[in-house]
């Protein structure tokens, strides 16, 4: 894990609300659904650049409340068929977990990271709950960051 301070970005997706609880029953979890949505609707171009992002806001408290999630990224060229939503990364510093692999593998393993870490009880850092983002440089490593203060 890496400490970094990222600027501010513009982020334009898809969203839902929901919780850790709901997440982990196969047969409610909301974000697997989102993803598939996202990715069958938004034409990402990596070639030029776009890269994708998932971003959770909007904490109802710590990692037993509600969130938002928006799958989303950072292009220009907006399908026509669906509407996005808007969303801005602040500017910040952030606690990044960084893995390398297949997915959906190394999503699962990157937040099993952050999850330890801070239920260790012997974490550097304090966990803000403002806004967390997944990164993805490319399609086999995923970049989790956490603000913190």
């Amino acid at each position: 894990m890496e400490l970094r301070f990222v600027s501010e970005k513009t982020i334009n997706g898809l969203s839902t609300r929901t919780d850790n609880a709901t997440e982990m029953d196969p047969n409610k979890g909301k974000i697997g659904a989102l993803w598939q949505t996202f990715d069958e609707s938004v034409p990402v171009d990596y070639k030029n650049g776009e890269r994708v992002y998932g971003v959770y806001s909007d904490y109802e408290s710590d990692h037993t409340g509600q969130f938002n999630v928006l799958a989303g990224f950072d292009g220009t060229n907006f399908p026509s068929n669906i509407s996005l939503e808007k969303l801005t990364i602040p500017r910040a510093k952030y606690l990044v977990f960084t893995h390398k692999g297949e997915m959906p593998q190394i999503a699962i393993d990157a937040w099993t990271e952050v999850w330890n870490y801070f239920s260790s009880g012997k974490e550097e850092y304090e966990r803000l709950y403002t806004t967390d983002f997944e990164y993805y440089p490319n399609g086999n490593q995923i970049e989790v960051h956490i603000a913190v203060k």
